[in-house]
Parts: C-alpha cells; sequence; structure tokens
C-alpha cells in the first residue's frame, strides 16, 4: 500500500469525523451553559474524552458493532436492528431535549423563569449523564460509518483520536459563541432538533443525507452570523 492510499483515507476520515462530532459539540455546548461558569470547562472536556474513549472502545470490538445491523424484528415491513433502536432511543431522546430547551429558553425570554419547574437547578452528573447518553449514539453511527469507508482497524484509532483533539481544541471557543448570541443557540438547538429528526428517520430505514443537514444548518449560521454583524440594534428612545 504507497503513501497515497493511506493518507488520503485518513484525511477524509478524520474531515468526516470532525463533521459528524460537530453534533457533539453543540450538544456539549448547550448543556455546558446551565453550569456555573468554573464547571463548563470541566464538562465540556469530560463529555468530548467520553466520546473518545468511547469511540476506541467500540473499535476493539468491531465485530459486535457490525452485527448491530444484523436484522432483530419486522415491523410493517421495517426491518428493525439493533443499531436501529440505538439510534431511535436517540433520536427520541435529543428530539426531547433540543425542544424542552427551546421552550425553556422562550420562558426566560417572556417570563423569567417564574414558573418553579423551570428555575430547578442541574447537577454537573446530570450533565455529565446525557452526554454520556448521546455519545454513546453518536459514536455508534461514527464508528459504522468508519467500518464502511476504511479497512485498516489502525487508520480508524488515528481518526478518533486527530478528530477528537480537533473538537477538544474546538469546544470552548463554539461554546462561548453560542452562549454570547442568543440567536446562535436558537439555531444550534433547532440543528439537534433535526439531528434527532434525522436520527429517527434512519432508525426507520428512512435515511437522510446528512449533507443536506449540514449544508442547511452552515447556511442558516452564516446568514445569522452575516445580520449580526451588519444590523445595528435599534436604540429605544426614553
Amino acid at each position: 500500500m504507497d503513501f497515497t492510499e493511506i493518507i488520503m483515507p485518513l484525511i477524509t476520515l478524520i474531515a468526516l469525523e470532525v463533521i459528524l462530532g460537530i453534533d457533539n459539540i453543540i450538544f456539549i455546548s448547550i448543556l455546558a451553559d446551565k453550569l456555573p461558569p468554573e464547571q463548563r470547562q470541566k464538562l465540556r472536556q469530560l463529555g468530548i474524552g467520553l466520546a473518545m474513549i468511547m469511540r476506541l472502545i467500540l473499535l476493539t470490538v468491531i465485530s459486535w458493532i457490525m452485527k448491530l445491523d444484523n436484522e432483530l424484528f419486522n415491523i410493517m415491513d421495517i426491518s428493525i436492528s439493533g443499531k436501529d433502536i440505538i439510534l431511535l432511543a436517540g433520536g427520541t431522546f435529543l428530539l426531547y431535549k433540543s425542544t424542552r430547551e427551546i421552550y425553556l429558553k422562550s420562558e426566560e425570554e417572556h417570563h423569567g423563569y417564574e414558573d418553579a419547574a423551570l428555575k430547578k437547578k442541574v447537577s454537573f452528573k446530570d450533565m455529565l449523564f446525557q452526554i454520556l447518553l448521546l455519545d454513546i449514539v453518536f459514536s455508534i453511527d461514527s464508528i459504522i460509518t468508519a467500518v464502511g469507508m476504511v479497512d485498516q482497524l489502525w487508520i480508524m484509532y488515528t481518526a478518533v483520536v486527530v478528530s477528537v483533539s480537533i473538537m477538544l481544541f474546538a469546544a470552548k471557543p463554539i461554546s462561548d459563541f453560542i452562549s454570547r448570541h442568543p440567536s446562535f443557540k436558537i439555531l444550534a438547538l433547532c440543528f439537534l432538533l433535526i439531528i434527532g429528526i434525522s436520527l429517527i428517520g434512519e432508525g426507520l430505514d428512512f435515511h437522510i443525507p446528512k449533507g443536506y443537514i449540514y449544508f442547511s444548518m452552515a447556511f442558516s449560521f452564516f446568514v445569522d452570523f452575516i445580520q449580526l454583524r451588519t444590523v445595528k440594534p435599534k436604540k429605544v428612545k426614553s
């Protein structure tokens, strides 16, 4: 195997893993924003670190992962496998979580968290547990994608370590940016909402090309960024 046959799949896989990791970063950033400032960086590092550990562990049991694609049962001519069940569960959780966060954000803007249920404090352990659940879902999706692209296990290991290292560096700037700009936070939550629908669709054997999702969201972020830079807030006359 020559150099180009090694480096090109590696670079492609790293790029793909980073793109797929955007879901992780956004989800972790939104959860971290609910914690006190001194705990946010720790949650981001642990959350992304767990994502890497999860991926590396799954690579060691790659034969078991591939068996998840085997049909377990059939519902209305829809084949359901172990992977489908995980995607359905993860998609439903992400759908619930993003919808709830949008609702809480709306209540915060309009009512200032007057409802006692909305004032409920969150704990570091609760946030970390939620991240762990989504890490499992995203990791399985990521590893199955990697297996479909390359045969060499060491390339997969390298791509995972490099991509997660990039995610670690990118997490804080992305999290800080989303925290500073509420409109981007809503946009990020809508992105997670779409990802949740996409996961449920995949679990039901209805595949939505991820390229469409990422392009549409990138375009939305670009438009919002242009608006942020060009439209100045109107001064309210007293």
